[in-house]
């Protein structure tokens, strides 16, 4: 039998192609800018007007250990982690009560959910700050609180449109054969609205890793991320191998992190809904 060549499968065919091209397209446009760093992370000696670096080593490995960029870096992915936790979860129960009607003024406290993106970071951090002092907050508690409450508005954004398009059906149907509230938490709302969970885990840990400003006024110096090291080594180090290094390593976490959690969406997309609910 032979295949029908008709409009309809030519115009699938042309937008299939179209959207690998667009693919490709953005992946060169976001990895060209990192092919210099890759390529000055391990250059030894890199001198103009050569176009590739002179010699080639694993010199700036060590001074990038010397300079304490292994201990930064785990204290960004715990703090990425604590956050992301934190956020989500206060997010995902925002979300929750807003969608379904369990808040009263709920556009007043949707507005305050969506503040920190409004005020201006560095004079927020600093009236915040004077405060945390006042208290008696640890710095790196203070910092967790306040890098959560500046990831809020995000995830509490994907989980109001993930709930917008939930069915809560599924829950009436699973009380009705007698499952509790547990149960139903975990066999039917939380496989349902996983995905959306892992794209607000994301951007809440993109918050918190990335972060700058709060890491730097709040911990007051003891809380010494890699964002913070990575500055530090680039305006008085000068070692370009280890700078470009330590750049590549804060860009890697992220990258890989929401490649995990394309493929989850993807994979929970292709599942039916009876099979997750399971």
């Amino acid at each position: 039998m032979t295949s029908v060549d008709s409009p309809l499968t030519r115009s699938r065919g042309a937008g299939k192609v179209a959207r690998r091209a667009l693919a490709v397209a953005l992946v060169v446009w976001f990895a060209l800018p990192l092919l210099p760093l890759l390529l000055w992370s391990f250059a030894d000696s890199w001198s103009v007007p050569a176009p590739l670096p002179t010699a080639v080593g694993v010199r700036s490995v060590d001074a990038a250990i010397a300079f304490g960029a292994l201990p930064a870096l785990g204290r960004s992915l715990v703090l990425g982690v604590v956050v992301a936790i934190a956020a989500t979860a206060i997010g995902a129960l925002a979300a929750r009560a807003l969608t379904f009607g369990a808040v009263p003024a709920a556009r007043a406290v949707s507005v305050l959910l969506l503040a920190p993106i409004a005020l201006p970071p560095f004079a927020a951090v600093l009236g915040v700050n004077v405060v945390l002092l006042r208290a008696h907050v640890p710095s790196v508690i203070g910092v967790a609180m306040v890098l959560t409450v500046m990831a809020l508005p995000y995830t509490a954004f994907v989980m109001r449109t993930a709930y917008g398009a939930y069915d809560r059906s599924y829950e009436e149907e699973a009380r009705l054969l007698g499952a509790g509230r547990l149960q139903v938490f975990r066999r039917v709302q939380l496989p349902l609205i996983a995905p959306a969970l892992a794209r607000a885990a994301f951007l809440a840990f993109l918050v918190a890793w990335s972060d700058y400003i709060v890491t730097l006024i709040v911990g007051g110096g003891e809380v010494v991320t890699l964002p913070l090291v990575v500055a530090s080594a680039a305006a008085g180090l000068g070692n370009d191998a280890a700078v470009s290094l330590m750049s590549l390593s804060a860009v890697a976490p992220p990258v890989l992190l929401l490649l995990g959690v394309l493929a989850f969406g993807r994979r929970r997309r292709a599942l039916p809904v009876k099979e997750m609910v399971a």
